[in-house]
């Protein structure tokens, strides 16, 4: 099993981030999606609003994101409907947790394996996000973290020298754009565009949604 997960996130091409600001989180995703050394899908919704209160980011198998983002939102209704309280972002993170645990214990072809980010925001107003690893161990995240998409590393080295504790939320949204365009440039399985989000206690916003353009250009230089 060990392996199998090793094999899959070294397959994984995608750039997700969270990033925990003081006054709120931010979340932002690349657009790729690959299928080996072919490009899919040049507009792929990588972050994804799960409902009114939390943002979900997936990293693997495109049918794999898609079904765990369904999933979630179906089982926090019900558990909103028989509890008849909204659960807090944590609850909602663990729930995420023991689904991606459950999953990758399941005999099966093709195994559903799935690296999460679950930000939103608490009744009284407080932001969070967590990072759920693909085996289903669940962090709160106390500063950032891109999980294990293929553009973790060029994020979380530039994050590592230029996050500050404290930064505004608008201050973690430039941050964001940053380190989206250092991995767009780096890693072969991000690119095509960003999309950025905030998370504060006035709700979920999309902030930033922008596309990359190639241009090509004659190299030729006159004599």
């Amino acid at each position: 099993m060990d392996a199998e997960l090793k094999n899959s996130i070294l397959k994984t091409g995608t750039t997700i981030l969270g990033i925990v600001c003081k006054d709120g989180v931010v979340m932002a995703s690349d657009r790729q999606s690959t299928a080996g050394t072919i490009v899919m899908d040049k507009n792929s919704e990588k972050t994804k609003r799960i409902n009114d209160y939390l943002l979900f980011s997936g990293t693997g198998m495109v049918s794999s994101i898609q079904r765990t983002a369904k999933v979630l939102t179906a089982e926090l209704k019900l558990k909103e409907l028989r509890s008849k309280s909204r659960p807090s972002v944590k609850q909602a993170a663990n729930l995420l947790a023991t689904m991606t645990y459950a999953d990758i214990r399941q005999m099966s072809v093709i195994q559903n394996i799935v690296g999460s980010l679950l930000g939103g925001f608490n009744e009284d107003g407080t932001a969070e996000v967590y990072t759920i690893a693909p085996d289903g161990s669940v962090t709160k995240v106390e500063d950032y973290d891109a999980n294990f998409g293929s553009g973790m590393p060029y994020v979380l080295g530039l994050l590592e020298r230029q996050y500050k504790p404290g930064l505004s939320v608008k201050e973690g949204v430039e941050l964001a754009k940053e380190a989206l365009k250092s991995s767009t440039q780096r890693d072969t399985g991000s690119g095509y565009g960003i999309d950025v989000f905030t998370i504060t206690k006035d709700g979920i916003s999309k902030v930033v949604e922008q596309e990359i353009v190639s241009e090509y250009k004659d190299s030729k230089k006159e004599q």
